[in-house]
């Protein structure tokens, strides 16, 4: 399965969350580590709710970049 996961730059780390499974993020200091990260807690987000027996969600968000004239 492929979740859409958003990758956010802070000032001194990056955060990356799946909007697909609530509560599922990750933080790291660097874009590499956060995406390192992200993919071990989705495994483990799948996998706790695979044995609580739980619905695994689908995977249903999507994105896009649209330009703006900035003001």
């Amino acid at each position: 399965m492929k979740y859409l996961v958003v990758v956010e730059r802070g000032r001194d780390a990056w955060g990356a969350h799946v909007p697909d499974l609530p509560g599922c993020s990750a933080a790291g200091e660097t874009r590499e580590e956060v995406l390192r990260l992200i993919r071990e807690a989705i495994a483990f987000d799948i996998e706790g709710r695979h044995e609580a027996g739980e619905m695994i969600p689908s995977p249903a968000s999507e994105s896009e970049v649209v330009d703006v004239d900035a003001a």
